[in-house]
């Protein structure tokens, strides 16, 4: 959960490892450092004896890190000279000691003639630390990452055949764990070297020098032009090459992919936050994930490559999630079961590896995960290969690790998302959701051709019905104004709205730091309806759907212990603003879709509250983008 950005061309490099810092600050911004390849000062020149003359030609690697924001370390840089061509950036999301200064990377060897970048974490760094401290190897940071340029160093100073490559590939066979790591060394002024396991590492290729960084946006003004690094790969970037070689160090080829996203699909285009950037950018999302999918009510989705026996074979579907994609997974449960009569199980990633699970020839395991590149999914992914389920992915980021650990793969194609809250991806995903059902189901043949075209016409113009939502943001804010003084949220829902109520509670938990809580409405009575005062706020989900009535009652029992209540309706429903405080009309649409409506007013109401609270909102607290450990 941190960012990398590295450059080695002929610009000075200063500010484009700088400006690269600044679009990954999502992934990590507890602190950040550059190290920069430069020949050593000395200020006596005139006077300066031949050895003296010598030692000033020499290159060191100039390293400057702070704690805090990217802009803590531009305020540090003012003054200083730091030129040179050949450079390495980190911004960090701690794991492993305090994000201080002492912390931050770069990390060098003893001799200062290493110095590293990581993203990851090494699990038996306590163990190859102690056997460097054995050597002489001493240590000043709390960091797992420290280990990496001594071990670097202590492999060249023992290898007289190895060099900064070779001594890279060593070392990846040596740790265990997860990591991007790119090296920089004063013995090897021509060259940046890197590895990968288990965390996301691409090249970029341009006229005037090539890159290494974590994310695309980083480099993104620089070049259009990516190599993707694979687990185990370790990579030589020069000037004017990207040489790959595989897990037994022979050279090997790669195509260069072209990305489609712009640097300013990457910025804020007016609005005051990502987040909200990314709330209204949800119809166009859908609508490019529905793209060659559905068009003019005809539907085609055969890239989930199913064949008719697999599909009559199909005994049990497993999803696996984390976090936001947990909620669209539950969704996906509700859709298959109803319309492909197929049995869906859901586990949290985090849990599955751990619970023996069973799976056989004969299940289809779903894996979702926005950033493709979630460590826990991915763990629980290569579980389910061992015992030979077929893996699908379903991922916004093209490239990623979990597209290529995968049987196949399903992009949402939202575009990029830089706020470190999930929106857009999510209601991505939750179509997607909607396609794998009423694919299953018309594979079957379990609806008939009117019931399909009925639920493919109205997802085509379902964009139109989410901007109808978002035409509507300024009643969200005038609801959020009266009520984001509240200290306890109990956010409700049944059937299809369940997985909303849970992803609103989890959208307001992340953004304002107030407790909050999602519930199927019937579980109140079993314990949370102690909670309800004057000072709780319930959110109730209730379209009109088949369960209206159960949920009307569920929030009259509410009412009736105090609480002040939010209820989103269907637009047209006046009895339930008997028992709500305050309301919000969505659009009529099938109860089985509700929840894509439902949902964009709750992240719009976790917003308000939140920039209410002064919070900032891109960047919530210990929180990041990526989530690349366990």
């Amino acid at each position: 959960m941190c960012g990398i950005v590295a450059y080695i061309g002929n610009k000075n490099c200063k500010n484009i490892l700088i400006n690269g810092l600044k679009r990954l600050e999502y992934r990590g911004y507890d602190s950040a450092g550059i190290g920069i390849l430069i020949k050593s000062c000395n200020k006596n020149a005139e006077s300066e004896s031949h050895e003296a003359g010598l030692e000033r030609n020499r290159l060191e690697i100039k390293v400057v890190k702070q704690s805090g924001k990217i802009n803590d370390l531009e305020k540090l840089l003012e003054g200083q000279e730091v030129e040179g061509t050949v450079g390495i950036g980190h911004t960090r999301w701690a794991t492993h000691g305090q994000p201080n200064q002492l912390n931050s990377h770069p990390h060098y060897d003893c001799s200062k003639k290493i110095a590293v970048v990581h993203n990851g974490i090494i699990e038996n760094y306590a163990e190859i630390k102690e056997e460097l401290i054995k050597k002489g190897h001493k240590f000043i940071s709390e960091t797992d990452t420290e280990v990496l340029p001594h071990l670097l160093e202590e492999i060249l100073k023992t290898d007289p055949c190895a060099n900064l490559l070779i001594a890279m590939q060593i070392l990846l066979k040596k740790i265990k764990g997860s990591g991007a790591i790119v090296a920089l060394g004063t013995d090897y002024p021509d060259e940046l070297i890197a590895g990968r396991i288990a965390s996301p590492l691409i090249a970029g290729i341009s006229k005037d020098g090539n890159f290494f960084a974590s994310d695309m946006p980083a480099i993104l003004e620089h070049t259009h032009d990516f190599v993707v690094i694979n687990d185990y790969e370790t990579v030589r970037l020069t000037r004017d090459k990207v040489e790959i070689y595989n897990p037994e160090g022979i050279l090997i080829q790669r195509d260069v992919f072209k990305a489609t996203w712009t640097l300013e699909s990457a910025e804020k285009a007016g609005y005051e936050d990502f987040m909200l950037k990314e709330i209204f950018e949800q119809p166009y999302g859908i609508r490019e994930t529905m793209r060659g999918r559905i068009t003019n009510g005809i539907f085609n989705f055969d890239e989930l490559e199913l064949d008719d026996d697999k599909i009559k074979n199909l005994k049990k579907i497993q999803i696996i999630a984390c976090g936001t994609s947990y909620h669209s997974a539950l969704t996906g449960k509700l859709v298959i079961e109803k319309w492909a009569k197929i049995p869906v199980e859901v586990d949290i990633g985090s849990e599955y590896r751990y619970r023996s699970p069973l799976v056989d020839e004969n299940s289809l395991f779903i894996a979702i995960t926005q950033s493709g590149e979630t460590i826990d999914t991915l763990a629980a992914v290569k579980e389910a290969r061992k015992k030979g389920a077929k893996v699908m992915a379903i991922t916004n980021v093209v490239g990623s690790t979990i597209s290529r650990e995968s049987d196949s793969v399903i992009y949402t194609h939202a575009g990029p998302e830089i706020g470190v809250c999930a929106t857009k991806t999510f209601t991505a995903q939750i179509i997607v959701m909607y396609l794998i059902g009423l694919y299953l189901a018309k594979r079957k043949n379990l609806l008939s051709e009117d019931a399909l075209n009925g639920f493919i016409n109205e997802l085509e113009i379902m964009p139109a019905k989410v901007q109808q939502v978002l035409n509507n943001a300024g009643k969200i804010k005038k609801i959020a104004d009266n009520t984001y003084r509240h200290t306890c949220f109990l956010f409700l829902g049944r059937i299809y709205g369940f997985p909303m109520a849970l992803e609103g509670a989890l959208k307001l938990k992340e953004i304002s730091y107030i407790h909050a809580e999602g519930y199927a409405a019937g579980e109140m009575k079993h314990g949370p309806i102690a909670l309800t005062d004057t000072k709780t706020i319930v959110v109730g989900v209730i379209p009109e759907d088949f369960v209206y009535d159960k949920m009307l009652s569920n929030l009259q029992e509410v009412k009736a212990r105090n609480a002040k209540i939010f209820a989103l309706v269907t637009e047209g429903d006046a009895n339930t603003s008997k028992y709500a405080d305050y309301t919000f009309e969505m659009p009529k649409t099938f109860e089985e879709l509700y929840g894509i409506l439902e949902v964009v007013p709750l992240q719009l109401y976790a917003y308000y509250i939140a920039k209410n609270l002064g919070r900032n909102v891109d960047q919530p607290r210990n929180l990041a983008k990526s989530v690349t450990v366990e």
